[in-house]
């Protein structure tokens, strides 16, 4: 990162350039702090500031974040949800995700993949979990011999 700062250097006060570096550590979140010390602003006489920058997660596509897990959510048929499912997914570091899913579960069925969420950052080797959540879609319409084939099979 680089940053031009207006400072007072022997009576002179004019740009300042110095460039100030960090890491964005794997696992941080929202919130956490990077500080400074006595890099922010300048004045006479003044000892200088400290200079904050306050990390903010950009949206992501595919995953939302909740703390340390990570939630995915993937669109199934009605058939998938009684007969089981396999969810292939790509990871945030690049690896290809296959999970199979053998459970008949409702809208509110989640599917958890441990240590497959965010890193933990205080803890380096250690990560969140994956939870899988289901949106199921349910058909529009059904035959008569569809509704009957069901309900016999339903029931039974």
């Amino acid at each position: 990162m680089y940053l031009t700062l207006s400072s007072w250097k022997a009576g002179f006060t004019g740009p300042d350039c110095q460039r100030l570096t960090f890491e964005i550590k794997p696992g941080w979140k929202k919130g956490a702090k990077i500080t400074f010390p006595e890099k922010g602003i300048e004045q006479r006489g003044v000892i200088p500031t400290d200079l904050v920058f306050i990390i903010d997660e950009k949206p992501h596509s595919v995953f939302k974040r909740d703390g340390n897990d990570i939630i995915f959510t993937q669109k199934i048929s009605l058939v998938e949800a009684l007969t089981g499912c396999t969810v292939q997914l790509t990871t945030l570091d690049g690896r290809n995700l296959t999970v199979p899913v053998n459970s008949i579960f409702s809208s509110t069925y989640e599917e958890v993949v441990k240590g497959e969420g965010m890193l933990i950052s205080k803890e380096p080797s250690k990560k969140g979990n994956l939870r899988i959540n289901f949106n199921i879609k349910f058909p529009t319409r059904l035959t008569s011999e569809q509704i009957t084939g069901n309900e016999r099979l339903l029931t039974s």
